[in-house]
């Protein structure tokens, strides 16, 4: 899959993601740990209004991931688009660093 060639071995942000991690009852596409997040692609058989995406989302969401989804075409034909946006997913999602104070610092 072309987005596992940009996520693996920790290419991607200095991120680590699993392939097919188990979480629970389900099996993300994509997950790391630090962030949680789960990246699910989504293929032709997926409803835009599916009630078990739902249900899969709230159970993984109540374990702390934040779950993003893409679907397939989305991934094949707009990747650098897919991973713009997962960039920023992440930063957000990345405490910011401290600021040091001006007193803190050597004369």
């Amino acid at each position: 899959m072309r987005i596992w060639l940009q996520l693996r071995a920790k290419r991607f942000v200095a991120t680590k993601f699993y392939r097919e991690k188990v979480i629970g009852e389900y099996i993300a596409d994509f997950a790391s740990n630090k962030p949680k997040l789960v990246i699910e692609i989504d293929g032709n058989t997926h409803d835009v209004d599916d009630d078990r995406d739902r249900i899969r989302t709230r159970y993984l969401e109540q374990r702390g991931y934040r779950v993003v989804r893409y679907t397939n075409l989305d991934v094949m034909q707009n990747i650098e688009g897919v991973l713009m946006h997962l960039t920023n997913v992440i930063a957000e999602m990345r405490p910011p660093l401290p600021t040091l104070s001006p007193e803190g610092e050597r004369a």
